[in-house]
């Protein structure tokens, strides 16, 4: 007795016990040792403090995909979990804790700091490995890894040292980027530059015994207090005499040199005169250095002046000592001009505070001798994006790099691995060393600093496989096969694995980099909770199922292109997910007597299985290249299609009265044997793509298969494993042809479905004419038809609705089924209706307030109307123009 399927199909009653029972059978484990080929993927680790969100949805279903769909095609596969510690944003969230409890972390010291965070992430830390499961991810969760568990930690260690010891790892006093909330320094990766509306002043600077003044502007006046120089283009011909000049620095008492300076200062912007600042801009501080100039600093790490801008000024606000500034140089007539100016203000990434460039000494990588052969290794191939555009981006931002600040002054993450000594020695070690080298002295201190989340990040492909140890993980899933993320993180994390990858496994992280692009709401624009557009990926498949959020960003990806999502849209592949199981309930339901060992007899099999065989081989040779392509949107088409289209909507209705047992007995066991085999195919092909749903019906299908088997292991289809008819495939589709032309005619007429119809199909072609005559009977009973006429082009009947087809011409007559008039008033009623639509769209489009002022997504959204109204009105017309001829030929 063949198993059956309930009704209604319930996604809560089979994703999670699939998603168990999955993991409990070893279905993802990976074999260490082993003759197949390997492909592994290791995930992006999300932040411990996050939850999952619509990127990480998308993420998680690109690239379980290519792994179940490896898995299935003979690759021993890796997908390897794990998560981020997340420096910042996890010490931000217990020191919150902390907070609401009266308490500081300083108040209770770093060792127990350490410990409550190390509770808060045995508490909360595995909520976005829970919600990974329940979305299907067939990852291998025996190697799931933490960036700050003790194997990574001293792989972190490791890599310092090394680095350290080729002269690549620096400790130097610079300008860095510094957040006053966060109090930290962060790398340039970590800050926002954000377009804002603001004012540019130009500062009278008096020349020192001159009766001259040097016009300089700036949109920072706090920071002059700090300026130890002005300069000038070399070659700028007005202040080519001032040049070793001073200029008396307002409101401050000092005198600063006049220098000449060809990469600072432009002559042709602004008055050519620029003021330096070098302990608060980074192209001053690059100025200071040729120069040889003081660094002063009057801002301080939590944004107050400090006692070097003046008495006045000390301890304010710098943002209170900026309005100061200006009123003390209006009193002074020193304050030349104020105009509104478009500034870029930098903010940090995590708390929106706004960055000041501040001297602080800091740990450093030296980046350019390990860009160069991540660079290399691109142009070579040896690494490929896709898509292919972002190499340039790469490549851009790789020849242009900076020195990376890798140090944080925060508590949670990496300690640095060096120690100070009182006489100055700094030792860089593994282990904390006993004594100081240069001295002897055993009281060492360690940095207090802990190293950039993503420099342990930029260790991830080959820390979580077991470096510094050559373990057999490494060299079996080492390098990666794929690197799929988001564009987004292209510069923070990509970059920095290649970087370390060449550099410490003497190869590439990854053969394949496939940047997906983002997923905005159905206008196109950014999910945010301020705008009220988010949409939750764990509400989503509680609602419609995981299957069908899958489907419908899988459906959704196209290379290069945003994801435009909606509840509707998801809704919608819902439904596709019910089609395949009434598909699969019908099925069964018609193989009670179905024998699955019996011998298959191809004569047995009629015109539509040889045709539905050869579809489902070429959905299969269609999904393979696209899925090798890196298409995944392509293969979704060809799945839905077939599934929905060619499977259910064309070959089961036509092998219905087979399946009754209108054929013979013979002819019903071999229509089941097809039917069996085309939808172990199918789902075989979707499994990628909907495991839930496809290996709960696949283990109801009636196969010959050993006890415990998965579909979750089973092969994947190969095209050339189902025989091609392409005889029965022409003559199928001529069917389909004649049909679909009697389907339209009825719905371009309002005719009503279960209205008996007379339809001529006229063909030039003796062989279609006799395929048509064949298979009569089945024409007109899905077409609904009382009487069928086969003819040549010539006998086209009078007054008949025609629809076009490659090979035939499907005709209707209409006298008797269409009141001509009242159908004229009912068209020209809605063209009418229509032709108001399109003219107020045109309207709106043709309003120039409109188009500077609507987002870009809202104007595309109009244009999309109105070519909409266009095409209906097209359609309405040549409606007309029809009704017209029917009128003229019947008066």
């Amino acid at each position: 007795m063949t198993d059956t399927l309930p009704k209604q199909y319930d996604p809560s009653a089979v994703e999670m016990r699939w998603a168990r029972e999955w993991i409990e059978s070893g279905c993802f484990n990976a074999s260490e040792v082993d003759g197949r080929p390997a492909f592994s993927i290791v995930i992006p680790p999300p932040n411990i403090t996050g939850t999952l969100h619509m990127g990480h949805a998308l993420t998680l279903t690109i690239q379980d995909i290519f792994v179940r769909y490896k898995r299935m095609s003979g690759f021993n596969t890796l997908w390897l979990p794990g998560t981020d510690h997340a420096g910042i944003a996890t010490q931000m969230v217990v020191e919150r804790d902390l907070k609401r409890q009266g308490l500081s972390r300083h108040q209770i010291g770093r060792e127990a700091f350490i410990e409550k965070v190390w509770q808060w992430k045995d508490k909360h830390g595995n909520r976005i490995s829970e919600q990974t499961r329940a979305l299907g991810a067939s990852v291998d969760w025996r190697h799931e890894r933490f960036t700050m568990d003790e194997g990574l930690s001293k792989a972190v260690r490791e890599v310092f040292v090394r680095l350290h010891e080729d002269g690549l790892i620096y400790r130097d006093l610079r300008l860095i980027n510094w957040c006053p909330r966060c109090q930290t320094a962060l790398s340039d990766l970590e800050v926002d530059l954000e377009p804002t509306a603001g004012q540019l002043w130009t500062i009278a600077y008096p020349v020192a015994g001159r009766q001259r003044r040097l016009a300089v502007a700036t949109t920072r006046p706090e920071t002059m207090l700090g300026d130890t120089a002005v300069a000038v283009h070399p070659e700028d011909e007005r202040y080519r005499d001032l040049v070793g000049q001073q200029v008396e620095l307002p409101l401050t008492g000092r005198r600063i040199p006049i220098i000449a300076d060809a990469e600072l200062v432009d002559p042709e912007f602004g008055t050519g005169c620029v003021k330096v600042t070098p302990a608060h801009d980074f192209n001053d501080f690059d100025t200071g250095r040729r120069h040889g100039l003081e660094t002063i600093s009057v801002i301080d790490t939590s944004g107050r002046m400090t006692d070097e801008a003046g008495a006045e000024f000390a301890g304010l606000d710098r943002f209170a000592a900026r309005e100061k500034v200006l009123a003390r140089l209006q009193e002074q007539d020193l304050l030349v001009n104020t105009e509104e100016y478009q500034v870029e203000l930098s903010r940090c990434q995590r708390c929106r505070e706004i960055v000041e460039p501040l001297l602080s000494k800091q740990w450093f990588v030296k980046v350019e001798p390990l860009a160069r052969p991540a660079i290399e290794a691109v142009e070579q191939g040896r690494t490929v994006f896709i898509p292919r555009h972002w190499e340039k981006v790469y490549f851009e931002w790789m020849h242009n790099i900076r020195d990376w600040c890798i140090s944080r002054q925060l508590w949670w993450g990496h300690r640095i691995p060096a120690w100070f000594c009182p006489c100055g020695g700094t030792v860089v070690a593994r282990q904390a060393p006993e004594r100081c080298p240069r001295c002897g002295n055993q009281q060492l201190e360690q940095d207090e600093d802990v190293l950039d989340t993503w420099f342990s990040s930029a260790l991830w492909p080959f820390s979580t496989l077991g470096w510094p140890e050559r373990t057999r993980l490494l060299e079996t899933f080492y390098p990666t096969s794929l690197m799929e993320t988001g564009f987004d993180i292209i510069f923070f994390w990509v970059a920095r694995m290649m970087m370390m990858g060449l550099r410490f496994m003497g190869e590439v992280p990854f053969r394949t980099v496939y940047l997906h692009a983002m997923v905005r709401d159905a206008q196109g624009q950014k999910m945010s909770k301020t705008k009220g557009n988010v949409i939750d990926p764990l509400q989503v498949s509680e609602q419609s199922g995981a299957d069908a959020l899958r489907f419908t960003l899988a459906s959704l990806t196209a290379q290069g292109r945003d994801i435009k999502l909606s509840t509707e849209r998801v809704e919608g592949y819902r439904h596709f997910i019910n089609k395949i199981w009434n598909a699969a309930r019908f099925t069964l339901m018609n193989l009670g007597d179905f024998q699955p060992g019996a011998p298959a007899r191809p004569g047995q099999r009629s015109l539509y299985d040889r045709w539905i065989l050869t579809r489902t081989s070429r959905t299969v040779e269609r999904v393979r290249q696209a899925l090798d392509g890196y298409k995944i949107n392509e293969a979704c088409s060809s799945l839905y299609n077939f599934f929905w289209r060619e499977l259910c909507d064309w070959y089961l209705e036509l092998v219905k009265p087979t399946l009754a047992g209108e054929g013979g007995a013979e002819a019903r066991a071999e229509c089941q044997r097809v039917l069996v085999r085309v939808l172990d195919t199918a789902l075989r092909l979707l499994h990628p793509f909907t495991p839930f749903v496809s290996e709960e019906i696949w283990q109801k299908l009636p196969l010959v298969r050993e006890a415990g088997s998965y579909l979750a292991t089973a092969d994947f289809p190969r095209a050339g494993d189902l025989q091609r008819d392409e005889e029965a495939e022409r003559a199928v589709q001529l069917l389909i042809d004649a049909v679909t032309g009697v389907r339209n005619i009825r719905g371009e007429n309002n005719l009503p479905p279960g209205k008996p119809l007379t339809a001529h199909l006229l063909s030039a072609d003796a062989e279609v004419r006799a395929v048509l005559e064949q298979h009569a009977g089945t024409i007109a009973n899905l077409a609904r038809l009382e009487e069928l006429v086969v003819g040549q082009p010539g006998q086209r009947p009078a007054r008949a609705a025609v629809y076009v087809a490659e090979k035939l011409e499907v005709c209707v007559p209409m006298t008797g089924l269409v009141d001509f008039g009242a159908e004229r008033q009912r068209l020209e009623k809605e063209l009418k209706k229509i032709d108001g639509e399109r003219r107020r769209s045109q309207g709106k489009l043709a309003n120039d307030k409109f188009l500077a002022r609507a987002p870009a997504e809202v104007v595309a959204k109009e244009k999309e109307k109105l070519a909409e109204f266009e095409a209906r009105m097209e359609k309405l017309k040549r409606a007309l123009e029809q009704l017209q001829q029917w009128s003229a030929e019947e008066s």
